[in-house]
Protein backbone atom coordinates (compact mmCIF):
# COMPACT_ATOMS: atom_id res chain seq x y z
CA UNK A 1 0.00 0.00 0.00
CA UNK A 2 1.32 3.29 -0.71
CA UNK A 3 2.11 5.58 1.65
CA UNK A 4 1.86 8.96 -0.16
CA UNK A 5 3.73 10.79 -3.52
CA UNK A 6 7.15 9.20 -4.11
CA UNK A 7 9.28 11.54 -5.62
CA UNK A 8 11.72 11.15 -8.52
CA UNK A 9 14.86 13.88 -7.92
CA UNK A 10 16.60 13.89 -11.30
CA UNK A 11 19.98 15.88 -11.90
CA UNK A 12 19.30 18.13 -14.91
CA UNK A 13 22.84 18.46 -16.80
CA UNK A 14 23.64 15.09 -18.35
CA UNK A 15 20.43 13.82 -17.50
CA UNK A 16 17.75 15.39 -18.37
CA UNK A 17 19.25 17.53 -21.30
CA UNK A 18 22.86 16.48 -23.29
CA UNK A 19 26.13 17.74 -21.10
CA UNK A 20 28.81 19.39 -23.54
CA UNK A 21 32.39 19.57 -23.67
CA UNK A 22 32.51 22.72 -21.64
CA UNK A 23 29.90 21.13 -18.90
CA UNK A 24 28.00 24.85 -19.27
CA UNK A 25 24.27 25.12 -21.76
CA UNK A 26 24.51 28.36 -22.29
CA UNK A 27 22.79 28.78 -25.75
CA UNK A 28 19.87 27.48 -27.30
CA UNK A 29 21.22 25.27 -30.01
CA UNK A 30 23.32 23.56 -26.80
CA UNK A 31 20.09 22.38 -25.65
CA UNK A 32 19.60 18.12 -26.60
CA UNK A 33 17.21 15.78 -24.73
CA UNK A 34 18.61 12.78 -23.25
CA UNK A 35 17.73 9.67 -24.77
CA UNK A 36 14.40 8.22 -24.21
CA UNK A 37 14.03 10.82 -20.86
CA UNK A 38 10.46 12.00 -22.26
CA UNK A 39 8.45 8.82 -22.77
CA UNK A 40 10.53 7.05 -19.58
CA UNK A 41 9.07 10.38 -17.21
CA UNK A 42 5.78 9.89 -19.10
CA UNK A 43 5.61 6.28 -18.00
CA UNK A 44 6.63 7.13 -14.34
CA UNK A 45 4.62 10.43 -14.21
CA UNK A 46 1.17 7.56 -14.96
CA UNK A 47 2.19 5.71 -12.11
CA UNK A 48 2.32 8.54 -9.36
CA UNK A 49 5.35 9.94 -9.30
CA UNK A 50 6.02 14.09 -8.72
CA UNK A 51 9.32 15.37 -10.12
CA UNK A 52 11.90 17.35 -8.72
CA UNK A 53 14.93 19.16 -10.52
CA UNK A 54 18.24 19.53 -8.11
CA UNK A 55 20.81 20.89 -10.26
CA UNK A 56 24.91 21.98 -9.04
CA UNK A 57 25.41 24.92 -11.52
CA UNK A 58 28.92 26.16 -11.27
CA UNK A 59 29.11 29.86 -10.79
CA UNK A 60 25.79 30.66 -12.08
CA UNK A 61 24.90 34.49 -12.21
CA UNK A 62 28.27 35.53 -12.15
CA UNK A 63 30.01 37.50 -15.19
CA UNK A 64 31.57 34.17 -16.68
CA UNK A 65 27.93 32.78 -16.67
CA UNK A 66 25.28 35.13 -16.61
CA UNK A 67 22.04 34.16 -15.14
CA UNK A 68 20.27 35.24 -18.67
CA UNK A 69 22.18 32.70 -19.95
CA UNK A 70 21.07 29.87 -18.14
CA UNK A 71 17.22 31.07 -18.33
CA UNK A 72 17.21 30.98 -22.41
CA UNK A 73 17.93 27.13 -22.44
CA UNK A 74 15.61 26.25 -19.10
CA UNK A 75 12.72 28.32 -20.64
CA UNK A 76 13.10 26.21 -23.48
CA UNK A 77 13.61 23.36 -21.81
CA UNK A 78 10.99 23.60 -19.61
CA UNK A 79 8.60 24.40 -22.24
CA UNK A 80 9.17 21.48 -23.93
CA UNK A 81 8.58 18.43 -20.88
CA UNK A 82 5.77 20.57 -20.01
CA UNK A 83 4.27 20.57 -23.84
CA UNK A 84 4.36 16.51 -23.33
CA UNK A 85 3.06 16.58 -20.05
CA UNK A 86 5.74 16.42 -17.82
CA UNK A 87 5.65 19.37 -14.75
CA UNK A 88 8.16 19.29 -12.14
CA UNK A 89 7.37 20.25 -8.50
CA UNK A 90 10.25 22.29 -8.48
CA UNK A 91 13.33 23.19 -9.73
CA UNK A 92 16.42 23.49 -6.83
CA UNK A 93 19.46 25.52 -8.32
CA UNK A 94 22.87 25.71 -6.31
CA UNK A 95 25.01 28.12 -7.66
CA UNK A 96 28.11 27.82 -5.55
CA UNK A 97 31.92 26.02 -6.61
CA UNK A 98 33.15 22.85 -4.81
CA UNK A 99 35.47 24.63 -2.92
CA UNK A 100 32.47 26.91 -1.31
CA UNK A 101 31.55 23.42 0.85
CA UNK A 102 27.93 24.80 0.37
CA UNK A 103 25.22 23.23 2.41
CA UNK A 104 22.85 23.34 -0.35
CA UNK A 105 25.36 21.61 -3.02
CA UNK A 106 24.96 18.79 -3.82
CA UNK A 107 25.19 15.63 -1.91
CA UNK A 108 24.41 17.64 0.78
CA UNK A 109 21.07 18.20 1.48
CA UNK A 110 20.30 21.88 2.05
CA UNK A 111 18.02 22.28 -1.13
CA UNK A 112 15.47 19.41 -0.33
CA UNK A 113 15.37 20.26 3.66
CA UNK A 114 11.96 20.88 3.26
CA UNK A 115 10.70 17.31 1.66
CA UNK A 116 12.28 15.69 4.49
CA UNK A 117 9.92 17.16 6.85
CA UNK A 118 6.68 15.95 4.24
CA UNK A 119 4.86 13.42 5.39
CA UNK A 120 2.75 12.75 1.96
CA UNK A 121 5.92 11.85 0.08
CA UNK A 122 6.51 7.98 -0.13
CA UNK A 123 10.13 7.45 0.28
CA UNK A 124 10.67 3.91 -0.50
CA UNK A 125 9.35 4.53 -3.72
CA UNK A 126 11.43 7.96 -4.26
CA UNK A 127 14.53 8.00 -6.10
CA UNK A 128 16.97 9.87 -7.66
CA UNK A 129 18.23 10.23 -10.79
CA UNK A 130 22.37 11.94 -12.17
CA UNK A 131 25.07 11.69 -14.07
CA UNK A 132 27.72 11.43 -11.35
CA UNK A 133 28.31 9.86 -8.37
CA UNK A 134 28.07 12.78 -6.38
CA UNK A 135 23.95 12.37 -7.34
CA UNK A 136 23.83 8.65 -5.96
CA UNK A 137 25.78 9.86 -3.08
CA UNK A 138 23.05 12.76 -2.52
CA UNK A 139 20.14 9.85 -2.77
CA UNK A 140 22.10 7.64 -0.20
CA UNK A 141 21.77 10.77 1.66
CA UNK A 142 18.49 11.11 1.43
CA UNK A 143 17.92 7.27 1.88
CA UNK A 144 16.80 6.59 -1.19
CA UNK A 145 17.54 4.55 -4.34
CA UNK A 146 19.94 6.24 -6.85
CA UNK A 147 20.47 5.65 -10.68
CA UNK A 148 23.40 7.25 -12.43
CA UNK A 149 22.77 7.31 -16.05
CA UNK A 150 25.34 5.76 -18.26
CA UNK A 151 26.90 8.77 -20.08
CA UNK A 152 30.60 9.28 -22.07
CA UNK A 153 32.08 11.33 -19.37
CA UNK A 154 30.94 9.45 -15.53
CA UNK A 155 30.24 6.02 -16.65
CA UNK A 156 26.93 5.02 -14.92
CA UNK A 157 25.04 1.45 -15.61
CA UNK A 158 21.56 2.95 -16.13
CA UNK A 159 19.66 4.29 -19.29
CA UNK A 160 16.00 5.96 -18.80
CA UNK A 161 14.30 3.04 -20.27
CA UNK A 162 15.96 0.68 -17.60
CA UNK A 163 14.96 2.93 -14.76
CA UNK A 164 11.27 3.90 -15.97
CA UNK A 165 10.89 -0.12 -15.79
CA UNK A 166 12.50 -0.46 -12.63
CA UNK A 167 10.44 2.07 -11.02
CA UNK A 168 6.95 1.55 -12.44
CA UNK A 169 7.19 -1.86 -12.80
CA UNK A 170 8.39 -2.76 -9.33
CA UNK A 171 10.39 -5.67 -11.78
CA UNK A 172 10.47 -9.04 -10.04
CA UNK A 173 14.49 -9.67 -10.27
CA UNK A 174 17.04 -12.52 -8.86
CA UNK A 175 20.64 -12.43 -8.88
CA UNK A 176 21.82 -15.72 -8.08
CA UNK A 177 25.65 -17.30 -7.51
CA UNK A 178 26.06 -20.84 -7.12
CA UNK A 179 29.74 -21.87 -6.48
CA UNK A 180 31.42 -25.25 -5.65
CA UNK A 181 34.29 -27.10 -6.19
CA UNK A 182 32.34 -28.55 -9.54
CA UNK A 183 30.90 -25.43 -10.77
CA UNK A 184 30.60 -21.72 -10.55
CA UNK A 185 26.82 -20.63 -12.06
CA UNK A 186 25.39 -17.26 -12.11
CA UNK A 187 21.99 -16.67 -13.02
CA UNK A 188 20.23 -13.35 -13.36
CA UNK A 189 16.74 -13.04 -14.18
CA UNK A 190 13.73 -10.28 -14.55
CA UNK A 191 10.65 -11.82 -15.07
CA UNK A 192 9.08 -8.61 -16.04
CA UNK A 193 11.10 -7.68 -19.13
CA UNK A 194 11.58 -9.39 -22.32
CA UNK A 195 15.24 -9.45 -23.91
CA UNK A 196 16.89 -11.77 -26.33
CA UNK A 197 18.32 -14.52 -23.83
CA UNK A 198 22.33 -14.50 -22.95
CA UNK A 199 23.27 -17.90 -21.92
CA UNK A 200 27.12 -19.77 -22.05
CA UNK A 201 27.37 -22.69 -20.14
CA UNK A 202 30.26 -24.83 -22.26
CA UNK A 203 27.42 -26.72 -23.80
CA UNK A 204 25.89 -25.94 -26.56
CA UNK A 205 23.13 -28.08 -27.29
CA UNK A 206 22.20 -26.93 -23.58
CA UNK A 207 22.27 -23.13 -24.48
CA UNK A 208 20.13 -23.44 -26.81
CA UNK A 209 17.70 -25.05 -24.57
CA UNK A 210 17.92 -22.61 -22.08
CA UNK A 211 17.39 -19.94 -24.59
CA UNK A 212 14.05 -21.30 -25.28
CA UNK A 213 13.05 -20.84 -21.70
CA UNK A 214 13.75 -17.60 -21.47
CA UNK A 215 12.74 -16.31 -24.96
CA UNK A 216 8.99 -19.00 -24.92
CA UNK A 217 8.98 -17.59 -20.84
CA UNK A 218 8.70 -14.02 -21.66
CA UNK A 219 11.37 -13.09 -19.30
CA UNK A 220 15.07 -11.81 -19.57
CA UNK A 221 17.53 -14.20 -18.42
CA UNK A 222 21.34 -14.33 -18.36
CA UNK A 223 23.37 -17.24 -17.16
CA UNK A 224 27.16 -17.82 -16.86
CA UNK A 225 28.78 -21.23 -15.57
CA UNK A 226 32.33 -22.29 -15.96
CA UNK A 227 31.71 -26.57 -14.78
CA UNK A 228 33.97 -29.42 -14.53
CA UNK A 229 33.40 -30.67 -18.24
CA UNK A 230 36.33 -32.56 -18.54
CA UNK A 231 34.53 -34.77 -16.37
CA UNK A 232 31.49 -35.16 -17.53
CA UNK A 233 28.32 -32.91 -18.22
CA UNK A 234 26.22 -33.81 -15.34
CA UNK A 235 27.48 -30.73 -12.92
CA UNK A 236 27.28 -27.86 -15.05
CA UNK A 237 23.82 -29.53 -15.84
CA UNK A 238 22.23 -30.21 -12.34
CA UNK A 239 23.75 -26.59 -10.63
CA UNK A 240 22.73 -24.45 -13.63
CA UNK A 241 19.29 -26.27 -13.32
CA UNK A 242 19.58 -25.44 -9.00
CA UNK A 243 20.61 -22.07 -9.63
CA UNK A 244 18.09 -21.22 -12.16
CA UNK A 245 15.21 -22.39 -9.66
CA UNK A 246 16.52 -20.67 -6.96
CA UNK A 247 16.21 -17.57 -9.00
CA UNK A 248 12.54 -18.54 -9.75
CA UNK A 249 11.92 -18.74 -6.52
CA UNK A 250 13.39 -15.38 -4.99
CA UNK A 251 11.99 -13.31 -7.68
CA UNK A 252 8.54 -14.90 -6.81
CA UNK A 253 9.09 -13.66 -3.16
CA UNK A 254 5.65 -14.83 -1.73
CA UNK A 255 4.21 -15.69 -5.26
CA UNK A 256 1.44 -12.89 -4.75
CA UNK A 257 -0.69 -12.33 -7.55
CA UNK A 258 0.37 -14.95 -9.92
CA UNK A 259 -0.98 -17.13 -12.34
CA UNK A 260 0.02 -20.14 -10.48
CA UNK A 261 -0.67 -22.67 -13.31
CA UNK A 262 -0.99 -24.46 -17.26
CA UNK A 263 0.10 -26.14 -22.12
CA UNK A 264 0.40 -28.88 -24.81
CA UNK A 265 3.38 -27.93 -27.60
CA UNK A 266 3.98 -29.87 -30.70
CA UNK A 267 7.17 -29.94 -32.96
CA UNK A 268 6.82 -31.06 -36.27
CA UNK A 269 6.19 -35.42 -35.24
CA UNK A 270 6.83 -34.34 -31.48
CA UNK A 271 4.41 -33.47 -29.03
CA UNK A 272 5.08 -32.06 -25.63
CA UNK A 273 2.80 -31.61 -22.47
CA UNK A 274 3.61 -29.69 -19.37
CA UNK A 275 1.46 -29.28 -16.40
CA UNK A 276 3.18 -26.52 -13.92
CA UNK A 277 2.18 -25.67 -10.34
CA UNK A 278 4.74 -23.18 -7.54
CA UNK A 279 3.04 -25.01 -5.21
CA UNK A 280 6.27 -24.83 -2.53
CA UNK A 281 6.42 -28.62 -2.87
CA UNK A 282 9.11 -29.85 -5.70
CA UNK A 283 7.58 -32.70 -7.50
CA UNK A 284 8.58 -33.76 -10.52
CA UNK A 285 6.72 -36.61 -12.85
CA UNK A 286 8.41 -37.53 -16.25
CA UNK A 287 7.33 -39.50 -19.12
CA UNK A 288 8.52 -40.30 -22.24
CA UNK A 289 12.21 -41.44 -23.40
CA UNK A 290 15.29 -40.90 -25.81
CA UNK A 291 17.03 -43.75 -28.58
CA UNK A 292 19.98 -41.72 -28.88
CA UNK A 293 22.80 -41.43 -25.96
CA UNK A 294 23.69 -37.45 -26.79
CA UNK A 295 21.87 -34.80 -29.00
CA UNK A 296 25.08 -32.46 -29.87
CA UNK A 297 27.23 -32.17 -26.63
CA UNK A 298 23.73 -32.76 -23.98
CA UNK A 299 23.16 -36.80 -22.28
CA UNK A 300 19.50 -37.03 -23.33
CA UNK A 301 19.63 -39.17 -19.74
CA UNK A 302 19.80 -35.52 -18.23
CA UNK A 303 17.12 -33.77 -19.78
CA UNK A 304 14.99 -35.06 -16.75
CA UNK A 305 17.22 -34.23 -14.42
CA UNK A 306 17.35 -30.72 -15.62
CA UNK A 307 14.00 -30.51 -14.64
CA UNK A 308 13.96 -32.55 -11.96
CA UNK A 309 16.99 -30.38 -10.13
CA UNK A 310 15.05 -27.00 -11.39
CA UNK A 311 11.62 -28.46 -9.57
CA UNK A 312 14.19 -28.75 -6.66
CA UNK A 313 15.48 -25.37 -6.63
CA UNK A 314 12.21 -23.59 -7.76
CA UNK A 315 10.23 -25.82 -4.95
CA UNK A 316 7.36 -26.43 -7.94
CA UNK A 317 5.52 -28.97 -8.69
CA UNK A 318 6.03 -30.77 -12.53
CA UNK A 319 3.99 -33.42 -14.49
CA UNK A 320 6.44 -33.21 -18.05
CA UNK A 321 5.22 -35.88 -21.42
CA UNK A 322 7.12 -35.59 -24.24
CA UNK A 323 6.17 -38.28 -27.66
CA UNK A 324 8.22 -38.35 -31.13
CA UNK A 325 10.06 -40.14 -33.31
CA UNK A 326 13.03 -36.82 -33.56
CA UNK A 327 15.24 -36.63 -29.35
CA UNK A 328 16.41 -32.88 -30.71
CA UNK A 329 12.80 -32.17 -31.69
CA UNK A 330 11.82 -33.75 -28.29
CA UNK A 331 14.18 -32.29 -26.03
CA UNK A 332 13.34 -28.84 -27.45
CA UNK A 333 9.45 -29.29 -27.48
CA UNK A 334 10.21 -30.01 -23.53
CA UNK A 335 12.17 -26.91 -22.82
CA UNK A 336 9.43 -24.93 -24.88
CA UNK A 337 6.59 -26.51 -23.24
CA UNK A 338 8.14 -25.55 -19.76
CA UNK A 339 8.80 -22.92 -20.96
CA UNK A 340 5.47 -21.36 -21.86
CA UNK A 341 3.77 -23.09 -18.76
CA UNK A 342 6.46 -20.99 -16.85
CA UNK A 343 5.34 -17.55 -19.00
CA UNK A 344 1.43 -18.59 -17.54
CA UNK A 345 2.51 -19.38 -14.19
CA UNK A 346 4.31 -16.27 -14.03
CA UNK A 347 1.85 -13.78 -15.02
CA UNK A 348 1.10 -10.96 -13.09
CA UNK A 349 -3.02 -11.17 -12.43
CA UNK A 350 -3.74 -9.09 -9.70
CA UNK A 351 -2.12 -9.00 -5.62
CA UNK A 352 -4.12 -11.91 -4.38
CA UNK A 353 -1.94 -15.17 -3.06
CA UNK A 354 -3.38 -18.19 -5.41
CA UNK A 355 -3.77 -20.28 -2.43
CA UNK A 356 -6.61 -20.77 0.33
CA UNK A 357 -3.55 -22.11 2.62
CA UNK A 358 -2.37 -18.37 3.32
CA UNK A 359 0.96 -19.01 1.70
CA UNK A 360 2.89 -20.97 -1.53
Amino acid sequence: MSNGTPILFVDRDGTLIEEPEDFQIDRLDKLRFVANVIPAMLRLRDVGYDFVIVSNQDGLGRPDYPQASFDGPQALMMQVFESQGIRFREVLIDCSFPADNAPTRKPDLGLVQHYLKDRGIDWARSAMVGDRTTDITFADNLGIRGFQLRTPQFGGEWDWTGIAHALADAPRTALVTRDTRETKVEVELDLDRSAEPDIKTGLGFFDHMLEQLGKHGGFALRVRCMGDLHIDEHHTIEDTALALGQALAEALGDKRGIGRYGFVLPMDESLASAALDFSGRPYFEFSGSFSRERVGDMPTELVPHFFQSLCDGARLNLHLTVTGDNDHHKIEACFKAVARVLRQALRREGNELPSTKGML
